[in-house]
């Protein structure tokens, strides 16, 4: 899952991508609202961590903009205030969720799993396919009962396949997903990991769909 991070806290912002990249999220961060408001216009995110006192444009000018312009994404606003009515204000411009600093790092990533839960699974963390079973949660993959161990990049990679299993799902919406705006590098490193899955897995889950992308099918 990509997050984007719009915080003016920049030792903060740092160390929250630093520990969100470690929980297998791809981080992008700014400091500035506007800055902020363009990107999340111009990338697929699947979850903001906003700021409400940021230069250029307050995090609340940012959720506003966003709905108006018809963006769902989920929206975690941080603000130092501790007030009903900022609370409300966040949510009455289009935020889902509220934390106030200083807050839990470990409450964050709660936070955080809930909403992409409610986004995307339908509120269950577990993806069932047939003998594959993927938990997205505890970060976990099985097959036939036996816990398949995966990197940090690899569980990323098999999370985007299994969430939209049975479609295809090209490279560049892998590369966006499970690596971060800043990445430049060789965008076949996305064949190695799905020639890695492959292995690990068994070469009959995952299918090449020539010159469009991979598609994941389930397990007997």
């Amino acid at each position: 899952m990509r997050l984007l991070i719009v915080e003016d806290e920049k030792r903060l912002a740092l160390s929250l991508a630093k520990g969100l990249t470690a929980e297998g999220y791809a981080v992008d961060v700014v400091h500035d609202g506007l800055e902020g408001l363009h990107r999340a216009n111009e990338s697929p995110y699947d979850l903001l961590i906003l700021d409400i006192m940021l230069p250029g444009m307050n995090g609340y000018r940012v959720c506003s903009a966003l709905r108006a312009a018809g963006h769902d994404v989920p929206i975690l606003m941080l603000t130092a205030k501790d007030g009903e009515y900022d609370e409300a204000e966040g949510l009455d411009t289009g935020a889902d969720d509220y934390l106030t600093k200083p807050f839990s790092y470990v409450v964050l990533v709660a936070r955080i799993k809930a909403l992409l839960r409610r986004r995307g699974t339908g509120g269950s963390p577990v993806l069932t396919l047939g003998d594959l079973r993927v938990d997205t949660g505890a970060r976990q993959v099985f097959r036939d009962g036996t816990e398949i161990p995966l990197t940090t990049k690899e569980f990323a990679v098999l999370e985007q396949l299994a969430l939209r299993a049975g479609q295809v799902v090209s490279k560049a919406d892998i590369l966006d997903h499970v690596w971060d705006f800043a990445y430049d590098g060789d965008p076949n490193i996305v064949e190695v990991y799905i020639s890695t899955l492959r292995r690990k897995l068994g070469a009959g889950l995952i299918h090449t769909v020539r010159g469009a992308g991979y598609r994941l099918e389930a397990g007997r």
